[in-house]
């Protein structure tokens, strides 16, 4: 028979096989065989002694059934402490024959650690199974997994278990799928990705060194021959039939799928499932690791795989059972079908009960009343897989579908709201989800929102308009809200929703409980002014106004108001002091002199208090804080402008109305130049005066901006805040220089480099020549009144410009001396009368010279006088490897410890050269030298030099 292996991978992959058959045919022996997959979980002790460094495994292992294969009573297991099981391998638990060729074998085994830390936990075997195809000499590589444990004293952690088979069938030219139906009792992330079987040869002591086995291909490989192409499948993701075939994992769910078989046999392969623990406000952190190898067998059929139909994903509440649990099944060749379902909540408390076989149709009906426990921001997975049960001779094939069920609290009940003066008091039923760590989110807005969330919907929406302004445990029946001590505004309306959000790591949320809503009658006192009135650095003026506070049912006495002030934008609640106190109510103005309103802004805040009832406690209402207007202004002698910005915190609305920008005519009043709308914390215009009037560099411009603004119709309207006046100066800015730095030629040099003077041993002492002028930018207006230019300097182009030294502005020209390398970049900025500092020069950057020369003759004779082969003359360098050979070849000496060779005329046995001299005569060399340029260049010479004692 002649095969035309034309497929170069092909090729390259069956004279690796053949080399792997010679290797078997010639060693004695062959392994026998029967590990099929494998994976191993873990969990930390939660025994009533706990001990967070006591840890359990349960590792399960798939092997061959029938006689002629190996068993493995006992496992031998490598803990990642640089402890194994040595010569006491973990007896097996259990054994229990799962298909006609395929036994489950389960270990127990425990293992306590020293210390925290991270480990990986091995499970070693050379028994693995003949003849998987994607890797070379299965039956002699040896069968590897793994998983990988965090101790921590603080976490509590169960690893991703994995409750399907690590075993099953395909149908060569049909879709293979599988899905592990990982779940983690502790709700962390679980992210998947495939990767190559592993081995690890034996080791002599505890701690194995996993590779990647030999050879390995994933199935979908078109070197493992068949012509693999995809075929019609509804995804995901979508076949397309012709297209190369895919192998992938899905990331997010597990999901494996294989489209589509080409070449019957067995394939191995392994995949990882990474656990992510979520702490609020935190990076999901790695925690552990289990890495699964698996095993597929790819059979030729005319049977046909059947399709499974799953309900659609959805939300279910908390101690609320899951409808429609209902899982059907049909066969293109109307074979029964076996239907089977996976999940952590199997068998118990869920179960999965198969009520016909079909044909025409398998159904199934799964049942689940999820607990408060089964909260949890990540949905539940239940795999469901349909296995048909075809003729005797064809192999049964497989369809799988995953349904994502996601449990979420129940809304909290019964919420209901009470007026306590200007504090609200929420109660609501005792919560029926009690979860360790659980909290209760209090949210409140103005006015009603009619919201009702939708089946899968927590929470609140954003668009919703909440606030939160509260948190409580989960256990807690009631919450006060007084606004943070503030008291709540009369005259308004408050709304309020609640939900629970459940501790991570499982994590999750409740839906909204009913809205509640309260009313308070009558009107709070507001801020209404914190305006400018004088601008000056000792003496400067602000005046602060209110509204007085209104109630049906009037105020108790004492009562009155208490003026606070703080030095701030945003002044910490401890920053303000008492500036002012009145207990009459229709006195609501304050005039604060004596302040620096040059530098700083100021906030104030207002208190009124009153006794509701004789004998009761004081209570305290509080408006603001609002602060005076800041303006800062920046010139741009570039464009010719001077942007004016200013920034503001206050309780009303200065959007509604524009805000005026003055500037000061040369008579010394001010008139209005500009209206712009500002935002919720201030505005920016630019003023670039007009075509007629353009702004004149040399002058001085101030300003002050006025705005317009609006708490709502009951209320003050127009509220005028003014600014303090800033000044700036629109000055020229300084022109650029521009640089030049003297060249030197290199050339030149070279060509006489036999005349140049002998190079000192020390190497040849360097200057840089710079020199500058100013050019007309940026405009040209820039400023030539120079008092000091700033030279820069870097080693090399790569390096960044730090400052070298000043110089006066009337010197344009510099030395840079003293250097032992002529290599650097320079730059130049210039500086004004007022300060003021132009734009960096060009950089202006040098090389060193590429000069090398070895003389033909030299005398080691001990007179201090040419006692050296070294170079004659040489520009800076960084290394040189020398090797010095006799007339016939022979190397003598060698060495690159010197960049200068410094040779003694002795051979290698020193540096230098030992105490065994050459012999008079000529001798050959070849010299490598790397240059100390920008570019390291490395040049060879070669020649020879003549030695005489």
């Amino acid at each position: 028979m002649i095969i035309s292996l034309h497929n170069r991978p092909v090729r390259l992959w069956l004279t690796g096989l053949l080399l792997w058959v010679v290797y078997l045919c010639a060693a004695p022996a062959a392994h026998a065989t029967h590990l099929r997959a494998g994976d191993i979980q873990a969990k930390t002790d939660t025994t009533a002694a706990r001990n967070p460094r006591r840890i359990f495994f349960k590792l399960v292992l798939y092997s061959a059934a029938g006689t002629g294969v190996a068993d493995e009573p006992a496992a031998a297991i490598y803990f990642g402490d640089n402890t194994c099981t040595g010569s006491n391998p973990i007896p097996r638990f259990s054994r229990q024959l799962i298909s006609p060729d395929t036994y489950r074998n389960v270990y127990y085994f425990e293992h306590t650690y020293n210390s925290p830390g991270s480990y990986k936990v091995v499970y070693l075997s050379n028994y693995r199974v003949e003849g998987v195809i994607n890797m070379l000499n299965s039956v002699n590589t040896p069968f590897q997994i793994s998983t990988t444990i965090t101790i921590d004293p603080f976490l509590q952690n169960t690893s991703p278990v994995l409750t399907a088979p690590a075993i099953d069938k395909a149908g060569i030219r049909q879709v293979f799928l599988h899905n592990p139906a990982a779940y983690d009792a502790d709700g962390d992330s679980l992210v998947y990705s495939l990767r190559p079987s592993q081995q690890a040869p034996t080791p002599a002591g505890c701690t194995p060194s996993p590779i990647d086995v030999a050879g390995f291909r994933y199935p979908n490989d078109a070197a493992l021959g068949g012509n693999p192409v995809q075929v019609a499948y509804a995804g995901p993701p979508v076949g397309r039939p012709g297209d190369p075939a895919i192998f992938e994992q899905d990331s997010r769910t597990g999901q494996i799928v294989w489209n589509a078989p080409a070449v019957v046999g067995v394939y191995n392969f392994a995949f990882s499932v990474k656990e992510y623990r979520r702490t609020p406000g935190e990076k999901a952190r790695l925690i552990g690791e289990v890495v699964r190898d698996m095993q597929v067998t790819v059979v030729a059929t005319n049977n046909a795989r059947p399709t499974i139909v799953v309900p659609a994903d959805i939300c279910v509440v908390a101690n609320t059972a899951v409808p429609n649990g209902i899982v059907t099944a049909t066969d293109p060749d109307n074979n029964p079908i076996t239907l089977e379902a996976f999940g952590g909540m199997l068998p118990r408390p869920a179960s999965f009960t198969q009520t016909a076989t079909g044909p025409p149709t398998a159904r199934g009906l799964f049942q689940w009343t999820p607990t408060c426990n089964d909260i949890r921001s990540e949905p539940h997975q239940v795999l469901f897989k349909a296995t048909d049960r075809p003729v005797a001779g064809q192999p049964p094939l497989i369809d799988q579908r995953v349904w994502r069920i996601t449990v979420i609290g129940p809304a909290p009940q019964n919420l209901r709201t009470t007026l306590q003066g200007s504090t609200t008091r929420l109660d609501w039923d005792s919560y029926s989800c009690q979860n360790a760590g659980a909290q209760i989110l209090i949210f409140r807005r103005e006015n009603s929102f009619p919201f009702t969330p939708g089946p899968c919907e927590t929470g609140l929406p954003a668009a919703a308009g909440y606030t939160q302004v509260g948190t409580v445990n989960v256990g807690s029946r009631t919450f006060l809200d007084d606004n943070n001590g503030k008291g709540l505004d009369r005259g308004k309306t408050y709304c309020y929703r609640i939900y629970v959000q459940f501790a991570a790591p499982a994590g999750g949320a409740s839906l909204a409980s009913n809205e509640a809503c309260v009313s308070l009658t009558g009107r709070s006192a507001r801020l209404t002014n914190v305006t400018v009135d004088r601008t000056d650095a000792a003496n400067g003026q602000i005046t602060v106004r209110w509204t007085k506070p209104t109630s049906s049912a009037g105020f108790g006495t004492p009562r009155g108001y208490r003026l606070f002030r703080a030095p701030s934008l945003n002044p910490a609640t401890t920053d303000f002091t008492q500036v002012y106190t009145t207990t009459n109510l229709d006195d609501t103005t304050f005039v604060n002199s004596g302040l620096n309103t040059v530098a700083n802004t100021y906030s104030y805040r207002l208190e009124f208090y009153n006794v509701p009832v004789v004998g009761a406690a004081e209570a305290v209402e509080t408006a603001g804080p609002a602060s005076s207007v800041r303006i800062t202004g920046t010139p741009n002698p570039i464009a010719n402008t001077i942007s004016v910005t200013w920034t503001y915190k206050v309780p009303w609305d200065n959007t509604k109305r524009p805000t005026t920008v003055y500037r000061r005519e040369p008579t010394g009043t001010f008139r209005p130049i500009a209206k712009v709308t500002g935002t919720a914390t201030g505005g920016t215009f630019t003023d670039a005066g007009t075509t007629a009037a353009p702004l004149v560099k040399g002058r001085t411009y101030c300003y002050y901006v006025k705005t317009n603004g609006t708490y709502d119709s009951t209320l003050p309207d127009s509220l005028i805040n003014l600014s303090q006046q800033q000044c700036v100066d629109l000055q020229s800015i300084p022109c650029t220089p521009v640089l030049t730095l003297k060249p030197t030629n290199c050339d030149s040099l070279a060509s006489r480099l036999f005349d140049l003077p002998v190079t000192p041993l020390s190497g040849q002492v360097y200057t840089n020549y710079l020199s500058w002028t100013l050019s007309n930018l940026p405009t040209a207006d820039c400023s030539k009144n120079i008092v000091s230019y700033i030279i820069f300097y870097a080693a090399t182009d790569a390096d960044p410009l730090v400052e070298l030294t000043r110089v006066p502005g009337s010197q344009t020209t510099y030395l840079h001396q003293g250097l032992s390398s002529a290599q650097g970049c320079y730059a130049v900025q210039a500086v004004d009368a007022n300060g003021a500092i132009s734009a960096l020069s060009n950089k202006e950057c040098k090389d060193n010279c590429l000069l090398f020369l070895l003389p033909n003759i030299f005398t080691p004779n001990g007179d201090g006088k040419n006692d050296t082969f070294r170079p004659k003359v040489f520009s800076p360098i960084q290394r040189t490897s020398v090797k010095i050979f006799n007339r016939w070849g022979v190397k003598v000496y060698e060495s690159d410890k010197d960049p200068l060779i410094n040779w003694n005329g002795g051979s290698s046995g020193s540096e230098g050269g030992g105490s065994g001299k050459m012999a008079d005569g000529m001798y050959f060399y070849q010299a490598d030298v790397e240059f100390s340029d920008l570019n390291r260049t490395k040049r060879t010479f070669k020649g020879w030099v003549q030695i005489n004692h």
